[in-house]
Order: structure tokens, then C-alpha cells, then sequence
């Protein structure tokens, strides 16, 4: 099997060209921006024509324009790269044969919901970000059935760093420290994505949209201080593990809107792979084990 992942060198994308290169009778094709850039749909479409693949093969789609408030000031590069080049890849790995998973958001979503999204929810985007990804949804699963769109949140890793390394390296030199504490989802931590997102290689495992994420729910604040109380726990000498409470409504420097509560139901996945993800606190202790500055 050829698995070609745009995007590799990504957060997500760096952990499954990294963890998947050693799955047995796999080849495994690690795509930069710079391989294909989404920016142009037209050439991103010929970039990956180029390449050998077909009937039984995988794309992994792990690049988007994710800068939120980013895709307010620039909705046309934002519509190019999250939706109209998505579309035009699905289109040509249906003719060819193959499966796209396509790498989705929770920010699909207004957030009004007091429990978690399930995929049947309907998708109500609060900013143009979220708008371009659902679009960028719809054109997957439109050109094949054999297509996923995999839903994410709060992704984190040791292939880039994200919210949990800033909040630690900033408790190296200060003791002050802060976040929302009226926004709620759950983490993803890319060394379990890559066990999951691994299930969706085995073509017996039906296309559509799923939710994926460890399991449990979570504000910035909570997130942020059981970060610092595993970080010291593994002897990394922050100066707090005190997080001070700020509002969703008082980040005056946000351009987009966010939806406030957003945790992904994975009762799915769990139907149809058996897995059941573990809590996002193990998945967090796990990853201060081994963090470094």
C-alpha cells in the first residue's frame, strides 16, 4: 500500500510520516508544502497527479490553513486551501481509486451544544476558518464514498510545539500564567492519532465523516495547569502551576469568532474500530515524560 500525507511536516502530519514508516507492507510518501501547496489548486491537483497511486492506496490530507482569525483577513486563500483544493484531490483520488482521509475541525461548529458533537450534528461555523473546512468536508465526502473526514481538536505533540509547550516554557521564566477558562474541547495527542488514524488504512472500515479525539473534556485553564502539574512532576522546574481564569469575551485581540464548547463525540469510532480512546490526562502525563525545552 502507498500512503502519500500532504502536509508532514505539521504537527499531525510529521507524527504519522514518522509512525508510519515502520507499518509493515506500507510505503510511505511524506509531502511538504513545498511538495504541494494548497494555495493553488490547480498545481496542487498536477502535484499529486504526478505521483504513482491508485486502487488500494491512501492520501492523508494533514494541511489546512489553520490560523483562525488569519482566514478572517484572507477568505479567498483560506477558501482555496480548505476547501477548493481538498475537493479537486478527493475528485482525482476517486478516479484513480484510492482513498482520501481528509483531516477535519471541530471548529464546524457554533459551540452551543452542553454535550458533545456527534457527526450527526448539524455543522453551524461560527468564523470563515470553520466555514472553508466544512465546505472543504462536503467536497471530500461528495466525490466518493470510500472518502473520510476525520474531525480533530487541540492538537498536540512533540513534532511542533502547541498551546501545552508555550504555557510550560513560559512557567520556566515566569510565575504568572493564564488562559480561558470558558472554552471547552478535548486535546489530541498525534502519537495516538497515529494508532487511530491507522484504522482507517484498512479499507473494510467504512468512509464518511467521524470525530476523533482522547477522550474526556477540558478548558484552556485545565489543560494548561495539569500541563505545568506533569511538567513538574517530571522534574521540569516551572515556577507555577497556578493558571489565572480569563474570559472568552475579554481576548479583545481575536478577530474570529470561537465557539466556546466543542468536545468531539467518538462513540463511532469506538462502533466501528473497537478502540476506545483513552483520557486526555493520560495522554498528557505521557507526553511530559519525555518533553523537552
Amino acid at each position: 500500500m502507498k500512503i502519500l500525507i500532504l502536509g508532514s511536516n505539521g504537527r499531525l502530519g510529521s507524527a504519522l510520516a514518522r509512525r508510519w514508516k515502520v507499518l509493515p507492507d506500507v510505503e510511505v510518501l511524506a509531502l511538504t508544502r513545498a511538495d504541494i501547496d494548497l494555495s493553488d489548486p490547480v498545481l496542487a491537483e498536477a502535484r499529486l497527479a504526478s505521483h504513482e497511486f491508485g486502487v488500494g492506496d491512501v492520501v492523508v490530507n494533514c494541511a489546512a490553513a489553520t490560523d483562525v482569525d488569519g482566514c478572517e483577513k484572507d477568505r479567498e486563500g483560506a477558501a482555496r486551501i480548505n476547501a477548493e483544493s481538498p475537493g479537486r484531490l478527493a475528485r482525482l483520488c476517486a478516479a484513480r481509486g484510492a482513498r482520501l482521509i481528509h483531516i477535519g475541525t471541530d471548529y464546524v461548529f457554533d459551540g452551543s451544544l452542553d454535550r458533545p458533537y456527534t457527526e450527526e450534528e448539524d455543522p453551524k461555523p461560527l468564523s470563515h476558518y470553520g466555514l472553508t473546512k466544512l465546505e472543504g468536508d462536503r467536497e471530500v465526502l461528495a466525490a466518493s464514498p470510500l472518502h473520510c473526514v476525520v474531525r480533530v481538536s487541540w492538537v498536540f505533540g512533540p513534532d511542533k510545539q502547541s498551546f501545552v509547550d508555550a504555557i510550560v516554557k513560559r512557567a520556566l521564566t515566569s510565575p504568572e500564567a493564564a488562559a480561558v477558562h470558558d472554552k471547552t474541547s478535548a486535546p489530541c495527542y498525534t502519537e495516538d492519532m497515529a494508532v487511530w488514524l491507522a484504522e482507517f488504512l484498512k479499507l473494510t472500515v467504512p468512509g464518511g465523516v467521524y470525530h476523533l479525539c482522547n477522550s474526556g473534556t477540558c478548558s484552556w485553564r485545565d489543560y494548561g495547569e495539569y500541563a505545568l502539574e506533569c511538567a513538574k512532576k517530571n522534574g521540569i522546574p516551572v515556577l507555577t502551576t497556578s493558571v489565572a481564569p480569563l474570559k472568552l469575551s475579554d481576548m479583545r485581540a481575536f478577530i474570529a469568532v470561537r465557539p466556546p464548547h466543542t468536545t468531539l463525540d467518538t462513540s463511532k469510532f469506538q462502533r466501528v474500530t473497537g478502540i476506545a480512546p483513552r483520557p486526555w490526562k493520560e495522554a498528557v502525563a505521557e507526553y511530559f515524560t519525555t518533553w523537552e525545552a
